[in-house]
């Protein structure tokens, strides 16, 4: 009878071991004891705190990992509502010293945040990094006397700039679920990304050079492809996986690599009568495909949009949609191309040749602007910056060289003896 009652201790101390939240095992170097914790459902966060009714002062110790080692984490209550704007945050982020740096700012738009003084009084402010966290001390008066029901939001981002101003966080779908309603007495979190949602989510485990991936949620299929290429790209410091990846890389390689490198294909091989037809179906084929990933690019930056009200990247959106148009009509150039010779084929010339130039032009200045917008860390955009680069200067050279042949052909049909012997020069002239 011993014996069954240890067992049955042992399990329920087991069973409760593993009911037990992640936040419940935490430690703080302050040593101090919060009343409640709670394992926030979105960006692998916790929150800690304990609550003084009499003083109406919330004590919070706010855990989460940057997206980056140089990122930023924040945690905020929105008085106004239930997002971003409007919200009264605490930042904190590693300073160029490597000290640990906490300030208010108060988020007045997607545009940006400001420091300054919150709406509410912040005592007790400190911050600390290790282990891979980073973790916000704070006491905070709450914005409603007798009110123990706040509007928080909780944030990661990839950088901080040399003032001290967080960069934009990537949208992904953590980023953007993370919010709700805390109940201070109860612990309870409602609304936002709280996972209370009665729709079911089906857990998937991939596996992929020894990691794996737990809990994706098959949302059209991007979710397990996202998180393998962003293994194979090596960009998991990017944060938590997204569509975000997914529409930068296929529309960085579509209409910021691929493209251009068609065109320099159908511009210096054709300089070379063995190249024909080669050049024609390499272009060709290099085009079309570009296209492909493209379009594909582009579907998952409508769906970005369509799941981020609010968020609006104008200039991004709109040279996006104009190199879809464009990119669309060179593809069509492919079925209305007349015969050499024919009498149209120089406007033909002109528009594909410029139609392509643009698309060209247009998708290396929005891959910047993506750039620009995802924040990853400056390896990446160097890497885009040195591919470019590359490319600039394999063009220049082969510009250089292709001019040399040209003039020295026309040069030596110039010279070339007519039908009694005698030499005739003619203009060399492009």
């Amino acid at each position: 009878m011993a014996s069954c009652l240890f067992v049955v201790i042992v399990v329920l101390l087991i069973s409760s071991a593993h009911a037990q939240p992640t936040c419940a095992t935490q430690k703080f170097t302050n040593k101090e004891q919060y009343d409640r914790c709670v394992d926030l459902p979105q960006l692998g966060c916790y929150l800690h705190w304990s609550l003084d009714t009499a003083r109406n002062t919330v004590a919070i110790v706010f855990i989460a990992p940057p997206a980056t080692p140089d990122g930023w984490v924040s945690w905020a209550i929105n008085p106004t509502g239930e997002g971003m704007v409007g919200s009264q945050s605490l930042i904190a982020y590693t300073a160029a010293n490597g000290s640990m740096v906490v300030n208010t700012y108060n988020v007045s738009s997607y545009g940006g945040v400001v420091k300054g003084k919150l709406d509410f009084d912040v005592m007790d402010m400190k911050a600390e990094h290790s282990d891979g966290v980073m973790r916000i001390f704070a006491t905070v008066e709450l914005p409603e006397n007798g009110r123990t029901k706040v509007n928080q939001v909780w944030q990661v981002g990839g950088a901080v700039t040399e003032e001290g101003v967080p960069v934009r966080h990537a949208f992904g779908q953590g980023n953007l679920g993370s919010k709700g309603i805390l109940d201070l007495l109860s612990g309870e979190i409602s609304g936002g990304g709280s996972g209370n949602s009665k729709t079911k989510k089906r857990n998937v485990s991939i596996c992929l050079y020894g990691r794996c991936i737990n809990e994706l949620e098959p949302r059209g299929g991007f979710r397990p492809l996202l998180w393998v290429l962003g293994n194979l790209f090596g960009l998991e410091k990017m944060g938590k996986i997204s569509e975000n990846l997914i529409h930068g890389i296929l529309n960085a390689m579509s209409w910021g690599v691929l493209f251009p490198v068609g065109i320099m294909i159908a511009r210096y091989l054709r300089t070379f009568p063995a190249a024909d037809p080669a050049w024609f179906y390499l272009h060709g084929s290099l085009q079309v495909s570009a296209y492909g990933i493209g379009v594909a690019g582009w579907v998952t930056g409508l769906k970005l949009g369509s799941e981020s009200k609010g968020v609006e990247y104008t200039a991004h959106r709109n040279i996006g949609i104009t190199l879809f148009c464009l990119a669309t009509l060179q593809v069509l150039a492919l079925f209305l191309r007349p015969k050499k010779g024919h009498k149209i084929r120089f406007y033909w010339n002109i528009y594909h040749h410029g139609t392509g130039f643009a698309v060209a032009i247009l998708g290396i200045l929005n891959v910047f602007k993506g750039l620009e917008i995802l924040s990853p860390s400056s390896k990446w955009r160097l890497s885009y910056i040195i591919i470019i680069s590359s490319l600039g200067i394999i063009a220049i050279i082969l510009e250089a060289f292709t001019w040399i042949v040209v003039l020295k052909r026309k040069s030596n049909k110039a010279t070339k003896p007519n039908g009694n012997g005698d030499t005739r020069r003619q203009s060399s002239a492009p």
